[in-house]
């Protein structure tokens, strides 16, 4: 089996070894190549047209990022994208991995692949769009939350740096998945053969306050101050529970049910980890 691989950063390299794991083939994709990947531009067609003259997947992972950028950014990494693959690979199995924040609620509420999404933000609404284009040709929507691993946590770095703010009273609500755990997932959906949204979360929303109680008596470090709600949030403020549900029934389980399961041995692998 062949997998083309568009995106080999931090969720692309652990997709990767986890498909190799089982036996597949994988053609990693980059924008300019090198190292191992294929150049290519997927917001453009030629260029996407030229890869399908090199390559014949079984399966296509759509895990690019957007490089930090803004709506134009997600209009040709995520939108043109995903029409430009749908387009150039009709037969060929399509998974986009979109974002848990396309979920607007600010209520706490739990919010599963049925709930309504009306994202604010533009970026929000541009990520519907390449979701539609996916569903439309018949593939699958990873809504991932926020994503931590080896070498990466937001809240934990902020956390150790003194960073850290507890906004309001702290009831906000986080939902991350651990790189790994989204690797097997998105491997899960593609021998499976599932297609529709599945959202790719832990199964433990921690509400803000309490998340940083536990990393400050783990790593016995002071509770963070109080702040106000940060408003400029690049996906938008929210504040709600995701639930993993329907990717657990399809047979996935998180190794990490919780952010917590993981922090103590995330913390060492930051380069600013002090005791």
């Amino acid at each position: 089996m062949k997998l083309l691989l568009i995106g080999y950063g931090y969720l692309g390299g652990e997709i990767a070894r986890a498909f190799r794991a089982d036996g597949w083939h994988v053609d990693p994709v980059t924008l300019h190549g090198g190292d191992g990947t294929i150049a290519c531009d997927v917001a453009d067609a030629e260029s996407v047209r030229r890869l399908g003259d090199e390559v014949s997947p079984d399966f296509i992972v759509h895990c690019a990022a957007s490089g930090r950028g803004g709506a134009e950014a997600y209009q040709r990494v995520y939108v043109d994208g995903c029409r430009n693959l749908a387009g150039t690979f009709p037969e060929t199995p399509l998974l986009f991995t979109s974002s848990s924040s396309v979920y607007a609620q600010t209520d706490g509420s739990w919010v599963d692949e049925t709930s309504p999404t009306i994202p604010e933000r533009e970026t929000g609404q541009l990520l519907l769009e390449a979701e539609r284009i996916t569903l439309a040709a018949g593939g699958t929507v990873a809504r991932l939350a926020g994503i931590y691993g080896p070498d990466r946590s937001v809240i934990l770095r902020k956390f150790l740096r003194g960073e850290a703010v507890i906004e309001d009273d702290g009831r906000r609500f986080l939902n991350q998945i651990h790189r790994d755990d989204a690797a097997r997932a998105i491997r899960m959906l593609a021998v499976s053969g599932a297609t529709g949204v599945f959202n790719v979360c832990d199964s433990t929303p921690l509400a803000q306050k309490d998340c940083y109680a536990a990393l400050a008596e783990m790593f016995r470090r002071p509770l963070p101050p109080t702040g106000p709600r940060d408003l400029n949030r690049k996906r938008g403020w929210t504040h709600k529970r995701v639930s993993n549900a329907k990717l657990r029934a399809a047979g996935w389980t998180p190794a990490y049910p919780s952010f917590l399961d993981a922090a103590p041995e995330i913390g060492p692998t930051l380069d600013d980890h002090a005791e």
